[in-house]
């Protein structure tokens, strides 16, 4: 498989202009406060990722079944019942007192940026940066 077979591309489209139009308001005004923290972490822009993540920087990746590709170091994407935060090397302890959330293999699920504490999420996002700077997937 060579690097064409990835469904999730960075694109051209306008990462601020799909966040605008993101339904309900609620969700975009978070969507457009998380795009602000992650910049600000990643000294990145945000980029559009497929049709519906936003992503911070990138790497380069190869698995051992010759899988490789490019992918955002950190990314979330504002669907319509949580966002879906993309972030690596964070563990569920480290996410313990983050508030309302729920965790899976490499994401994490937040229903409302004002049940979480923002400071606890800036260190995610911080980690998850300084990891995939560090030890990108192989």
């Amino acid at each position: 498989m060579g690097r064409d077979s990835n469904k999730t591309i960075e694109t051209d489209s306008d990462a601020a202009a799909f966040l605008a139009a993101v339904e309900p308001p609620e969700r975009r005004e978070d969507g457009e406060r998380l795009a602000t923290l992650m910049q600000a972490v990643s000294g990145e822009p945000p980029r559009l990722w497929g049709s519906s993540i936003i992503g911070f920087g990138r790497y380069h990746y190869r698995y051992d079944s010759g899988r490789e590709g490019d992918a955002s170091r950190i990314a979330f994407s504002p669907r319509k019942a949580e966002l879906v935060l993309y972030l690596s090397g964070i563990s569920d302890e480290d996410c313990g007192p983050l508030g309302k959330h729920r965790r899976g293999k490499g994401c994490l699920y937040i229903k409302r940026l004002s049940g979480i504490d923002m400071d606890v999420l800036e260190a995610l996002i911080r980690q998850s940066w300084s990891y995939m700077a560090d030890k990108p997937p192989t």
